[in-house]
């Protein structure tokens, strides 16, 4: 048995180097890709974390702007409420005027008549009573059947001005004293 010879030996101590160096750089390799990965690794877990802070402030964020808009909200619906009551009251205004504005047409409507009632209420005020000469008959009488006959005014009233409706009457002093009614 016999030794390797020198040059398989040489060989040998050649292809070992060559392994040894082929070795050491894929160490080096390795080490540098080890290094660039544990980086990223780093990197990536840091920009996560940023990442979920950001998030969690954007969802508080979030949460705060929805309390604030169902705030709002609320006092809407209360604001709403208060002008619908505001409304039906102003309605319920406005159906009051609104008859009095017609009760009120209909009352400068029949002005003239009422002007010329008073008037004539202030002639016969003015006529005095009918001297009778003895017992009225029932087939006399200008008064329908049942209705009872008087001596003096019927309806006497304590103001006149209440019933004149033009600025003459207000200005005479002498009818603040005279009361209306009617004669038989």
């Amino acid at each position: 048995m016999s030794g390797p010879s020198p040059v398989q030996i040489r060989e040998a101590n050649a292809h070992l180097v060559a392994v040894h160096r082929r070795a050491a750089e894929l160490e080096a390799r390795l080490g540098a890709a080890e290094r660039t990965v544990r980086e990223q690794a780093e990197s990536l877990i840091r920009k996560d974390e940023q990442l979920r802070g950001a998030l969690r402030e954007l969802g508080r964020a979030k949460d705060r702007e929805i309390a604030d808009l169902q705030e709002k909200l609320f006092s809407s619906e209360g604001t709403v409420q208060r002008l619908l009551t505001v409304i039906q009251e102003k309605d319920a205004l406005i159906m009051q005027l609104k008859h009095r504005s017609e009760l009120l047409h209909k009352i400068c409507q029949r002005r003239p008549l009422l002007d010329s009632l008073l008037a004539y209420m202030a002639e016969g005020e003015q006529l005095g009573p009918l001297a009778r000469s003895g017992p009225p008959s029932a087939s006399s009488s200008p008064l329908p059947d049942g209705a009872p006959e008087t001596d003096g005014p019927t309806c006497p009233l304590s103001n006149s001005q209440a019933f004149s409706l033009s600025e003459d009457d207000l200005d005479d002093k002498d009818l603040d004293q005279t009361m209306f009614g009617t004669t038989v």
